[in-house]
């Protein structure tokens, strides 16, 4: 089994290693191109490139190469890894290059339905009922996009294929952040002999999750209910309860760990502006709180989980060098510029392609510092050079 795969290319061993790479190609190609192309590019493939394009390979990266650690089962790698890329790209290369119809949807489809299908029978085989949400919620997000193909179509209303696709990526952050910021934030503090550790999963903690899953499910069906506007907001505030127990302060020397914090205090915040856009509509602009979501939660959180993974799973040290830290730097700018565009109205399109440039080059970045490494070897510092 593990020579097997030690035998193959680097990059089809592991899923993390080419999704990661077209993820990163993606998000650093897409906002410049739909920025030359604002004034004719729809919104709406704006909006589905980012969630089920680039989104949906950094999902597949990361949960491709969490499975076998879940399971203890061999990861998927080889042949029918290098076809699941390809299920990707013949996706993107549909919805880039036609207009709406069944034709686009029953090849962008392909992927995300390939992809859930081999997770749930992975959680079936190796009998990790634990995990079985994470597999619900990639059929969930197979269907949002699903409905946002129809919805270009013609067929179903506006907008619900993007809010339950950001839904379920919300809730899978509160869900797999939530065990790993608090987790990988003890293992650095026990290092550093810290006497304050996070605290460990407890009442906040389910209450920060049963209103996350409430407050999405609202979101989704009733966008511009006031019951929605509350629950988004106790979600907010309740993710910030469950974070203030977590040390994040005291992470402030380690930027793989901090950047962990950083991205789940995006989500905090984008829930509560939900919120607060919903319950006060003249106030806040949607788009200020969707971009806290995406390009701030979103975006943070995955650069963040993409460098450390590709890290750690080529056996090198988890540490970041300064590109890295550039990395997580020009994430966060980018976002702070896209979320204030539409709040400062004169200035909207230089924020606007101030924030594109700075979040964009983050993921170039990512693509020169870490591509080599998702094409190279796993390192071995045992062996002879």
């Amino acid at each position: 089994g593990r020579g097997r795969i030690a035998a193959m290319p680097p990059i089809l061993q592991y899923g993390f290693r080419p999704f990661f790479f077209v993820a990163a190609l993606q998000a650093g190609i897409m906002i410049p191109a739909w920025l030359v192309l604002f004034h004719t590019a729809s919104v709406s493939w704006h909006a589905h490139e980012m969630v089920f394009g680039y989104l949906g390979a950094v999902i597949a990266g990361f949960i491709l190469t969490a499975v076998p650690n879940w399971t203890g089962r061999l990861p998927l790698s080889g042949w029918p890894l290098a076809a699941l890329v390809g299920f990707w790209l013949a996706g993107r290369i549909a919805c880039n290059a036609a207009g709406p119809s069944f034709v686009v949807m029953t090849i962008d489809l392909a992927f995300p339905v390939v992809l859930a299908g081999a997770i749930w029978r992975e959680v079936i085989a190796g009998r990790n009922w634990r995990n079985a949400p994470v597999a619900g919620m990639l059929t969930l997000f197979t269907l949002a996009n699903a409905l946002h193909h129809l919805e270009t179509i013609g067929l179903v209303l506006d907008g619900l294929g993007i809010r339950l696709g950001l839904g379920t990526i919300a809730m899978l952050i509160a869900l797999i952040g939530g065990r790993i910021v608090p987790s990988f934030t003890r293992n650095w503090l026990v290092k550093q002999n810290s006497r304050s550790l996070p605290a460990s999963f407890g009442m906040t903690d389910k209450m920060a999750l049963a209103a996350t899953a409430m407050a999405v499910a609202a979101w989704t069906a009733a966008p511009d209910s006031a019951v929605t506007g509350y629950l988004l907001t106790a979600s907010g505030i309740l993710i910030l309860a469950r974070m203030a127990r977590w040390q994040g302060f005291r992470t402030l020397g380690e930027p793989m760990v901090t950047v962990l914090h950083v991205g789940y205090f995006w989500l905090a915040i984008a829930m509560a502006m939900l919120g607060a856009g919903i319950l006060f509509p003249g106030l806040l602009p949607p788009s200020a709180a969707l971009h806290a979501l995406t390009a701030g939660a979103i975006g943070t959180m995955t650069l963040a989980v993409m460098t450390r993974a590709t890290l750690g799973h080529t056996g090198r040290a988890i540490e970041a060098d300064g590109w890295t830290v550039a990395i997580y730097a020009l994430v966060t700018m980018g976002a702070l510029f896209r979320v204030a565009a539409p709040l400062v109205p004169f200035q909207y399109l230089s924020l606007l392609i101030t924030g594109g440039a700075f979040w964009s080059a983050a993921f170039l970045i990512f693509g020169g510092r870490y591509g080599p490494i998702l094409w190279s070897p796993r390192h071995n510092p045992n062996r002879k050079a």
